[in-house]
Order: structure tokens, then sequence, then C-alpha cells
């Protein structure tokens, strides 16, 4: 494969990510609209990450960027998650409704930590 060929996947790659990253959905749920292979995915991602090209805010000195939210799902009863929280490292943790504020602070507390 030619470096024109690869640099044209690599930003094939780096859009489809973007768009995952923004669509609120699983990863494994993007894969199966868009018809991707989930491994395939995952891959790219690792790969564009080593060399850097993926484009990740980052706080100074954070192991990973600013976390972000994305709603799980308006319909009662469809999950009993109310939120799902996107650590800046990819980690997804759902919280769900009704969760007390200092359990979430000492949840949160510990996956921030380095090394978890």
């Amino acid at each position: 494969m030619s470096r024109k060929q690869d640099a044209e996947k690599a930003r094939y790659w780096q859009r489809t990510i973007r768009e995952a990253a923004r669509s609120g959905v699983s990863i494994r749920e993007f894969c199966r609209v868009r018809k991707l292979k989930v491994s395939q995915f995952y891959c790219w991602q690792h790969r564009l990450k080593e060399t850097g090209q993926q484009r990740t805010a980052r706080k100074p000195g954070a192991h990973g960027g600013p976390p972000s939210f994305a709603l799980v799902s308006q319909e009662p009863g469809a999950t009993d998650a109310g939120i799902e929280l996107v650590l800046g490292d990819g980690r997804r943790l759902r919280i769900s409704r009704g969760v007390d504020e200092a359990t979430l602070r000492a949840v949160l507390a510990v996956v921030e930590r380095p090394g978890c």
C-alpha cells in the first residue's frame, strides 16, 4: 500500500473515531450501524494514538483528556444508567439514576488515580 493510501486511511479513521466519540452510542453500536469491525476500529484508534495523529483534548499533566458526557437513553426503563461518563482515556463509567454525590465523588477519585 502506498503512503498516499495510508494517509487517506488514517484521515478516514480519524474522522470516524471523532464521529464515534460525538455519537453518544457505544463503539459496538456505532460500528454495527456503520458496518465496521469493532476490532478494526480499536486497532486504528490505538495506531493513531501511538503516532500522535488522533487529536484529543488533554489537560497539561493529566492522564487523559477531560471527561465527556453522553446521554445513554431517554426511554424510561431502557437502561438503569442515568448517564455514561467517558473518561479521558476512553474508559466508560455508567452511573445509575439517583446515585448520591458522595458516592460518585469517591468513585471518580478512585478511577482517576494514576495506574487505575
